[in-house]
């Protein structure tokens, strides 16, 4: 499961007691673009793998995420500073024994939601995210010059319309919601600085930002490639472009470029379900297969599109548009080929994502999708359907 560290209300007996056999974190007390040490890495490493604790032991061998600077992905002339310190980081990692590391390219807001507790029919509470109201945000609160520009005509009349009933209340929940920082922090951006991020990529559309992205990994993987780290890359979250910036990330023409651009096993994926799966377009257990060797951390949950193709809630890790019986059979598979072919991680690291928030968790405060119930049922679920398909394909190569 995700730890957000010592802060975090999910302890590391809670994840413990869920089965899991480690954890995913970061070391997100440190600035953005800053060299994470080794005394850092180690002092985090040792929390989690107490030795001397005497209950069964968690690894730490997988980090998400070791952010990219707004510099890098704006090929500002400070990049080459920050690719640096980036490497350095890798290779620290690797010295502490850490081969995975999770990465994203989404500029200026990690993944966005409109509705943080949207009631499902069971009482529980997922994320959510509805594109008038994102519409609404852009146009009437923001106020993002020609933003009306991006948007149908009826659309912006509907969100103003809205605008128009909310009270000051709703109005703040919802631009507080947008405006949430990165995930682990509780911090959000203000209206005014938000702004003037926004600002600072006029001039960077979707073929500039491909060629920062493709610049950023041809530095860096290969120094992956020498300590034995392998980079994997999550894709984009909603997988369209939000608020006037590109989004590069998001079907499998995008993870194609990306392989492409550096041709090394470093330079590899994180297969998110739910992120690729908001895309009816996207065929993830084909995808699966053709990224098979390049697939190094798993993110599995599902999302539920609604009447608006842009609309979408977090659903039941078994329910929603994922099949995900399918997806599970395709990594059991890819899991089995390296097996016999030697070839990489014959286990994929996988954690389960965006659980619902549900029954003693509805009262405390948590990161919004990292409760630890919700999580539970989730990994509870996708262990059971993946103990299920091995036993059918064993069972179906006996004589």
């Amino acid at each position: 499961m995700r730890w957000f560290g010592p802060n975090d209300p999910v302890s590391l007996m809670d994840i413990r007691q869920a089965g899991c056999s480690g954890v995913v974190t970061a070391l997100h007390h440190i600035p953005v673009g800053e060299v994470w040490t080794v005394e850092e890495i180690l002092k985090r490493k040792q929390l989690i793998e107490n030795q001397n604790d005497s209950y069964s032991t968690l690894s730490w061998s997988v980090v998400e995420s070791l952010p990219v600077h707004e510099a890098i992905k704006k090929a500002e002339p400070s990049r080459e500073t920050y690719i640096k310190h980036y490497q350095q980081s890798i290779r620290n990692l690797a010295e502490a024994g850490i081969r995975t590391v999770c990465y994203n390219f989404m500029p200026v807001l990690d993944w966005s939601r409109t509705n943080l507790a949207y009631e499902m029919p069971d009482g529980s509470l997922a994320l959510r995210f509805v594109w008038l109201d994102f519409i609404l945000f852009d146009t009437c609160i923001l106020k993002r010059p020609q933003a009306e520009e991006d948007y149908e005509p009826e659309l912006v009349a509907s969100a103003q319309a809205k605008f128009e009933r909310m009270s000051d209340d709703e109005i703040r929940a919802l631009s507080n919601t947008v405006l949430l920082g990165l995930p682990g922090s509780e911090e959000a951006f203000s209206l005014d600085n938000f702004q003037q991020l926004l600002d600072q990529y006029q001039t960077i559309g979707d073929r500039e930002l491909r060629e920062n992205l493709y610049y950023f990994i041809q530095q860096v993987a290969p120094v992956a490639e020498e300590v034995g780290v392998n980079l994997c890359i999550h894709p984009d979250d909603p997988p369209y472009p939000l608020l006037g910036l590109p989004r590069v990330v998001s079907t499998e023409s995008d993870l194609n470029q990306l392989m492409a651009a550096c041709d090394v096993r470093a330079n590899g994926i994180t297969f998110c379900t739910g992120s690729l799966g908001v895309r009816p377009d996207n065929d993830l257990p084909g995808m699966l297969r053709k990224f098979g060797n390049r697939i190094h951390f798993l993110h599995l949950r599902t999302t539920k599109r609604e009447d608006h193709p842009r609309n979408f809630h977090e659903a039941d890790h078994l329910t929603g548009d994922v099949d995900m019986y399918a997806v599970v059979k395709a990594i059991v598979l890819e899991q089995n080929r390296r097996k016999q072919t030697g070839d990489g991680e014959t286990s994929i690291p996988m954690r389960p994502d965006h659980g619902h928030q549900m029954l003693d968790d509805l009262t405390k405060k948590t990161y919004p999708g990292y409760s630890a119930i919700g999580r539970l049922r989730g990994l509870a679920e996708i262990r059971g359907l993946e103990l299920g398909i091995e036993r059918a394909l064993a069972e179906s190569s006996l004589p």
